[in-house]
């Protein structure tokens, strides 16, 4: 059990960190041409090796809840787990359609009206499109928990198998019935249970997870900066979505090496990781809060080097501190996740 809690926390620590990182270097990726070619080089690695961090979240909700082997509790599940997620995302999603309509120029609320307008298929902010394929799988969560009490391990190993293949044709731009959203996502979950379950805790284990993740990494980002110097223009193709078969390996690769790691943390080290652990998913819907003056002002201007660590830690810091005190309370602690 400690073994569990360890990886898991180190795996959300690592996780937060690196959402932070790509929202952190957003304004760097569309500047090809307008600042140095090695800033932009840098900003788009660190972007094209960190996509694996939503993918992470999945996969631990996949090992946590399809290896729950409680009787399925339809009131249970509705108000614990699909309440826990929705009513924090409704109101957050209130608060960040009010934060739109704030720029250098003033209030505007025509733009609160707008993305309040186109928030039933759009995010009212940049990070909220997470929630949006993510709160539908819950409705197929409870599925994969009856598919793993009901069948052998071969079954689970065949969907993860015909998963995998079709993330591999949704990233060669094959489209088909394959590439629906809810298909693609809901592949994490069954790969998380399996990597928790089935995959044993070994270094072989871990050299190959490294290499094929290693791997997929590289291609990633050759791919991305090929693309985008051959169209003098930032793009990406489908390299840098959730949906693909790099991504993919390189969120199997974290959850692999964070749980060979987890266990040789400090006593000191481990009580950090389970802090931020624990408040992972308030930094999440928080930090955007403090990157607002960044992008507002341009503070982002400087080496991406120096620039993306410093607004990761002031930001994070910052979620991570106003989680710690909403948590403090009855009456603010629902808001978050």
């Amino acid at each position: 059990m400690r073994e569990r809690v360890q990886y898991f926390d180190l795996m959300r620590c690592v996780a937060a960190i690196a959402v932070i990182a790509i929202h952190v270097l957003a304004p760097y990726r569309q500047l090809l041409g307008d600042i140095p070619f090695g800033e932009w080089l840098t900003a788009v690695t660190v972007n094209g090796i960190s996509r694996w961090a939503v993918p992470v979240f999945i996969l631990i909700t996949g090992a946590l809840m399809l290896s729950d082997t409680r009787p399925f509790d339809f009131h249970y599940y509705v108000k614990r787990r699909l309440g826990k997620v929705l009513v924090p995302f409704l109101v957050w999603s209130l608060f960040y359609a009010y934060l739109s309509g704030w720029s250098l120029h003033g209030f505007d609320i025509n733009t609160v009206k707008q993305v309040l307008s186109d928030s039933y298929h759009h995010a009212t902010y940049y990070h909220l499109g997470f929630f949006y394929y993510f709160i539908p799988l819950y409705f197929v969560i409870p599925l994969f928990q009856w598919l793993i009490r009901h069948y052998d391990e071969s079954v689970i190993l065949g969907f993860i198998s015909i998963w995998l293949a079709t993330t591999f044709l949704y990233l060669l731009g094959i489209d088909g019935i394959w590439s629906n959203q809810l298909w693609l996502y809901s592949g994490y979950l069954p790969l998380g249970y399996w990597l928790y379950k089935m995959v044993p805790n070994t270094r072989l284990n871990l050299v190959r997870a490294i290499y094929l993740g290693g791997i997929a990494l590289v291609f990633t980002v050759v791919m991305v900066v090929d693309l985008s110097l051959a169209a003098d223009k930032y793009t990406v193709g489908r390299w840098l979505s959730y949906k693909t078969l790099n991504v993919v390996l390189a969120a199997s690769m974290v959850f692999v090496v964070c749980r060979y790691l987890a266990g040789h943390l400090s006593d000191k080290a481990q009580s950090v990781v389970g802090l931020i652990s624990k408040h992972s998913l308030g930094i999440y819907i928080l930090h955007p809060i403090f990157l607002w003056p960044m992008k507002q002002f341009e503070w982002y201007q400087g080496n991406p080097l120096w620039v993306i660590p410093c607004w990761v830690l002031l930001s994070g810091t910052g979620a991570l501190a106003t989680s710690w005190l909403l948590a403090r309370s009855a009456k603010t602690r629902w808001l978050l996740p």
